[in-house]
């Protein structure tokens, strides 16, 4: 599947607006970002979260750098074979990354069916 840059970050946008208000109301100085593809250029990883988990945190405050949620347009897109799939995938991706952001590990997900 093909689709601009603007137009996945219209998705992303409208899949993060139709997630459950409790999961989005607790995060704090967090951006959501889209990028081509991983560092290493890999299609394996469709998401990160980069940051301190909230259940990592000592104590947060002004002047700390936001923490990241990347979504990688490529490797979504690679797997994705319709805009359902896609906005499917990116949904699952969002709240994969948003969980670890609660602090809730890879295992844990698998264990909910979001891994």
């Amino acid at each position: 599947m093909e689709l601009d840059a603007e137009a996945f970050e219209r998705l992303v946008v409208d899949e993060l607006d139709e997630l459950p208000d409790d999961m989005v109301e607790g995060l704090e100085n967090v951006v959501f970002v889209v990028e081509d593809r991983p560092e290493d250029g890999s299609l394996d990883l469709l998401g990160l979260y980069e940051g301190v988990s909230l259940t990592e945190r000592d104590r947060y405050g002004f002047g700390e750098m936001p923490d990241r949620i990347v979504l990688y347009r490529e490797p979504l897109l690679a797997i994705a074979d319709t805009e359902d799939d896609l906005r499917e995938e990116i949904h699952v991706t969002l709240v994969h990354e948003i969980a670890h952001f609660y602090g809730i590990d890879d295992d844990r997900l698998h264990e909910l069916g979001w891994a």
